[in-house]
């Protein structure tokens, strides 16, 4: 390439199970993907350890270096510091470990950490489903996560968990990650699903995709705790939508995959129980898909490196370039 020097900014999404990332340049390109296993089990320093190399593995792909760098993470997230307030116990030693500090040293390059599912909704709201000014996000994954968009800004809350709608509770009376009782999570995750169906049937199965097969395939017990996650998802949108006035909602996150198996119990359970305003309630699938969170996360510092991709109209796409 010629004279002026590539801008760049990485984004990366660190999952319960996988850690993500994309290099995308001042154009909107994404100049390199890659992904690495998550050592959740490990700790929090594995963790941040195979972010960085995952950074790192990004500049070399591409032969340009990162000028900063987005992270959404699992986990509630204080947004001033970018440590981990609080997370599941999917994650050893991960609440209270102060990833951007961690990143900030061994990058050496500005670092802004968000929860995962605020980068979800970043992402969306940028070039997805999510377009517009109110809007809640809901991500079905390892766990379940939500966030919020109000008044065209993501809203975090005075403690960071603004929208953390996988952990309200009055969804039965099965055992939650997080050591509760009843919460959303229990029936709408992707571990909750595979647990369920192998509670009922006595057989396991490996993760929530085999479980939707088995559903498309006509297993009545497969498909009906896939109508019941679409339930419970629902009538958690309504009751956020009620509380602060939201017309959309937008859904991320593995389980979507499943969105053909979620979608009757969802469109049933919005005309049994639509939000007491009146005013309709949208629930749709993210368009992103996995891209959500990596490009929502390098949204995070594209201004840091002048990188002008988030303020792409709606009908430009990010291109992508990456073998």
């Amino acid at each position: 390439m010629s004279g002026a020097a590539r801008h760049a900014v990485a984004g990366i999404d660190l999952g319960g199970t996988k850690t993500a990332g994309v290099l995308v340049d001042a154009e909107g390109t994404v100049l390199a993907r890659a992904t690495r296993d998550t050592p959740a089990r490990v700790g929090g320093e594995a963790m941040a350890e195979t972010a960085a190399l995952l950074v790192e593995e990004l500049s070399a792909h591409a032969g340009v270096r990162a000028d900063a760098v987005g992270v959404g993470a699992a986990g509630v997230v204080e947004p001033g510091t970018g440590s981990i307030r609080a997370a599941s116990d999917l994650f050893v030693d991960w609440a209270g470990f102060p990833l951007g500090e961690r990143l900030r040293a061994r990058l050496e390059v500005p670092v802004r950490v968000e929860n995962d599912v605020n980068a979800f909704l970043l992402g969306e709201t940028a070039w997805g489903s999510a377009r517009g000014r109110d809007v809640l996000g809901v991500m079905l994954g390892t766990g379940v996560g939500g966030a919020l968009v109000l008044d065209g800004r993501l809203r975090h809350g005075p403690h960071g968990a603004a929208g953390e709608i996988g952990h309200t509770p009055g969804y039965g009376d099965l055992v939650c990650t997080c050591g509760m009782t009843g919460h959303l999570e229990t029936l709408a995750s992707g571990t909750s699903i595979a647990r369920r169906y192998t509670a009922a049937t006595g057989e396991p199965v490996d993760g929530a995709r085999a479980v939707a097969d088995r559903a498309r395939a006509g297993d009545a017990v497969a498909a009906a705790i896939f109508a019941d996650a679409g339930r419970a998802v629902t009538l958690a949108c309504v009751s956020a939508a009620t509380l602060v006035d939201v017309s959309l909602a937008v859904v991320g996150g593995g389980v979507v995959a499943a969105w053909d198996l979620l979608e009757p119990a969802v469109d049933a359970t919005l005309t049994s129980d639509p939000p007491v305003s009146g005013v309709p309630l949208r629930i749709v699938p993210g368009s992103l898909r996995g891209d959500a969170v990596v490009l929502g996360a390098a949204a995070l510092v594209a201004s840091t490196a002048g990188t002008p991709f988030p303020n792409h109209t709606e009908s430009e796409l990010v291109r992508d370039v990456a073998s």
